[in-house]
């Protein structure tokens, strides 16, 4: 029974060799990728960014110890942002830089390094060449707030033309519904994605794991989904659970770099 179940897979292997083959080689392209995908279909993927990096090393690390492949984005100008940036990049993990971007309330503060809708065009342009510039390893940036200067389309091209310039993608936080930066990153040709789920608008355990399965379905439906979340310890803690259960599941964890 043993040599005839070694002869059988010999025998498929052969066949299928054939296939591609013949595929290749007498121009049968349909065909071959037909059976190519169907040999390798992918799970949905998850990427999950931790925002609001830059303010405590003690939170990084909590999120660090779960050991899913987890994107962090650093908020710029803190006096830890550049110490963690690199910190992340030596764990292997992926470092996006969280842009502040003015909000809609005027007494909101998004933090230093912050775009504002009345910035001059020279002014958006090297503030995010600075911030990014002293934001090591980054591959990407994301928006902090920007309820307001996400919403103004001539704003968003002078944010992303420097974006653009260094290599970088765009993640939309989305953090209104009228916002231009994924439509507008998408006109110039910027690799960019939007934020499917905020998983911890709520500081709650079961709030955050609701959000998480959220997320989990939205990756089956389309193959793929992105959340995000912050250094809170009821997020890690939610996090760990959920990576624990995902690793046995037909799901996979993935670095935000990894969909675009």
């Amino acid at each position: 029974m043993k040599h005839d179940n070694n002869a059988a897979g010999r025998r498929d292997f052969l066949i299928k060799s054939a296939v591609f083959f013949m595929g290749s080689t007498l121009g049968f392209n349909s065909f071959s990728k037909t059976f190519a995908e169907t040999c390798s279909k992918k799970k949905p993927r998850i990427a999950l960014i931790i925002d609001d990096i830059g303010f405590s090393e003690t939170r990084l690390d909590s999120f660090l110890e779960i050991g899913a492949p987890l994107t962090f984005s650093i908020l710029p100008k803190l006096p830890m942002s550049a110490q963690l940036a690199e910190k992340i990049h030596r764990e292997g993990h992926e470092v996006m830089l969280h842009q502040p971007m003015e909000p809609m309330d005027p007494f909101v503060d998004p933090g230093p390094g912050a775009l504002y809708v009345n910035d001059s065009p020279e002014k958006i342009t090297e503030k995010v060449r600075e911030n990014i510039s002293e934001t090591p390893f980054a591959t990407g940036i994301n928006n902090h707030m920007g309820s307001k200067f996400t919403a103004c389309g001539k704003e968003m091209k002078k944010a992303l033309a420097a974006v653009r310039e260094k290599g970088l993608f765009f993640i939309d936080s989305l953090t209104t519904s009228s916002s231009t930066g994924y439509s507008t990153a998408r006109t110039m040709h910027i690799s960019a994605f939007r934020r499917n789920v905020f998983i911890d608008n709520v500081q709650d355990e079961d709030f955050i794991n609701h959000q998480l399965v959220k997320l989990k379905w939205l990756a089956l439906k389309h193959g793929q989904a992105i959340g995000i979340g912050h250094p809170f310890p009821e997020t890690s803690n939610a996090a760990a659970r959920f990576y624990r259960k995902l690793k046995t599941s037909n799901f996979s964890m993935v670095p935000i770099s990894r969909l675009l």
